[in-house]
């Protein structure tokens, strides 16, 4: 198993793991918000130290590269990009929503009878980012459409057996989710997802040189003006 350090401050969570080649990975999880950069490097020295090994020890460095929060992927990437020019090494870009879906099939192996996977987070701005996934077995989910960006109401659930995501909190009935559909909001981007899919990618040969890494943009467009904020609560 490859030594490997996952990073994601994707969304409001600030998510480290680290995995040593052999023990049970190392771990910080917690919603920070806007102070995510200035506990990040602290974090993963902590754990690098609790492993008992140097960042040079490693084998690459993981990052999930959005789609998400402009600020806090941009964060992600660019500690990601100073930490392996400093040491050296590969890194693993990892879609976020490639993550979720992976940590699915970790947690609900039990629902064999599902076959479609649809990853829904909140996108803010009223929108959803989605994909859609193909469960295997024994494998992770293979994702079989592009990552989109799209109101809530045009989500395509009709084939999904089961969903999962934030959106199904943020947005309730505005989805157009089977009611026979398997749902799960609690699965959320987490660094844990974010290296079990890396170990995979390590394994298929994935890793890229870090002058290679760059954020997943769905959106062009990363704010409301003043104007449209405006707009938004007059409607409502």
């Amino acid at each position: 198993m490859a030594r490997l350090l996952a990073i994601d401050t994707s969304s409001s969570w600030c998510s480290v793991a680290l995995s040593a080649g052999t023990a049970k990975p190392l771990f910080r999880h917690e919603k920070l918000s806007a102070t995510a950069s200035q506990n990040l490097l602290p974090w993963i020295e902590a754990l690098l130290q609790e492993a008992e090994i140097d960042l040079q020890d490693l084998d690459a460095i993981a990052v999930g590269v959005g789609p998400g929060a402009f600020t806090g992927v941009r964060l992600g990437v660019a500690v990601t990009q100073g930490l392996a020019l400093s040491a050296n090494l590969p890194v693993i870009p990892v879609i976020s929503l490639d993550a979720i879906a992976a940590q699915f099939n970790h947690k609900d192996q039990a629902n064999s009878s599902a076959k479609n996977l649809v990853v829904a987070i909140d996108a803010r701005m009223d929108e959803v980012y989605w994909a859609q996934y193909q469960l295997q077995l024994n494998a992770f989910p293979k994702r079989i459409s592009d990552v989109k960006l799209s109101s809530p109401e045009t989500v395509d659930f009709s084939e999904a057996d089961a969903v999962i995501g934030s959106a199904i909190v943020e947005f309730g009935n505005r989805l157009a989710i089977p009611k026979t559909t398997i749902q799960n909001a609690q699965i959320g981007i987490h660094s844990l997802g974010v290296l079990m899919l890396a170990q995979s990618m390590w394994d298929q040969d994935l890793q890229i040189s870090v002058d290679r890494l760059e954020p997943l943009y769905i959106r062009n467009k990363v704010a409301f003006t003043t104007e449209e904020r405006l707009q938004n609560t007059l409607v409502k």
